[in-house]
């Protein structure tokens, strides 16, 4: 079903505990607005949200995931989510984390959570070179034991942390590196067809939620494992992205309205348009 929110007001005590000690700036206001309409936005639109629902809520310890977590709780505060929450993060086993920092933080702001370890470090690390992208086997691993975990915790939908930039980064690699037009969806089933992805940062910028992790002082846990190798494809679109809007700002933004604007017919694309079927009226078949 596609929920109809009603518009949302940003008041001093109309917000979770979470924000109690946030910048009273106009400045900050003006950006968790932003980030609460846009997130409302990609809801809405992608009919993201059947009440009574379970979601589990994966959180990695970076910027974006904690920003999602804090939005998904403000909406939820404000009676304008009407789901449960269930914040989760997978312990994977990496050398150095800090595995206090998630549930000390998570428990002082009441939020329930799960953290689950599963050492998919040493098998990334044991199958893929030095040299090679950890990234794509590290995201099926830890991908399947979230989805084991939304099974076994009765949630409907597993929430991840993708903003615009991820969506736009995405759509280009596929397109220069894949040969294919594809990003990620805000909203889709899994391969088993009883867990429900959803991405309600879908219309978020990268940038807002920089901002936004750095005024909010969330403690962000670095990822050590793929972070600092370098000549990563994602760091190719994204510095090509990044120089397209600062020399014509709002690229982005018409980038992602393009991916929801589609013309099959004016694509190539033979299973999507049937243009053997595309005769001149009157023409014989």
């Amino acid at each position: 079903m596609n929920l109809h929110l009603p518009p949302a007001t940003i008041e001093d005590d109309a917000c979770h505990p979470l924000f109690k000690a946030v910048p009273s700036t106009v400045e900050f206001n003006k950006l968790r607005k932003r980030l609460l309409r846009d997130t409302r936005q990609a809801l809405g639109d992608f009919a993201m949200v059947r009440p009574g629902d379970r979601w589990l809520v994966a959180l990695s310890g970076g910027k974006d995931s904690y920003g999602m977590l804090a939005l998904l709780l403000d909406l939820k505060w404000r009676g304008l989510l009407p789901v449960d929450l269930l914040a989760c993060n997978l312990d994977q086993g990496q050398p150095n984390f800090p595995k206090h920092i998630l549930p000390d933080y998570l428990t002082s702001i009441g939020v329930d959570h799960r953290i689950e370890y599963q050492d998919t470090y040493s098998i990334v690390t044991d199958k893929i070179p030095q040299n090679r992208t950890y990234c794509s086997l590290c995201s099926r691993l830890r991908r399947g034991h979230l989805y084991r975990v939304a099974r076994e915790e009765g949630c409907a939908a597993l929430v991840l942390g993708h903003h615009r930039e991820d969506i736009l980064e995405t759509f280009f690699m596929n397109m220069f590196h894949g040969g294919r037009l594809a990003a990620m969806p805000p909203k889709l089933l899994n391969d088993d067809g009883d867990v429900t992805v959803l991405r309600p940062l879908a219309y978020c910028a990268e940038a807002d939620l920089a901002r936004f992790a750095e005024a909010m002082a969330f403690p962000i846990i670095p990822c050590d494992l793929c972070g600092s190798q370098e000549g990563l494809q994602r760091n190719a679109m994204k510095a090509m992205l990044d120089d397209l809007e600062k020399r014509m700002p709002g690229r982005k933004d018409t980038m992602m309205r393009a991916m929801g604007n589609v013309r099959p017919s004016h694509l190539l694309d033979r299973t999507l348009f049937d243009f053997a079927a595309l005769r001149p009226a009157g023409s014989e078949a």
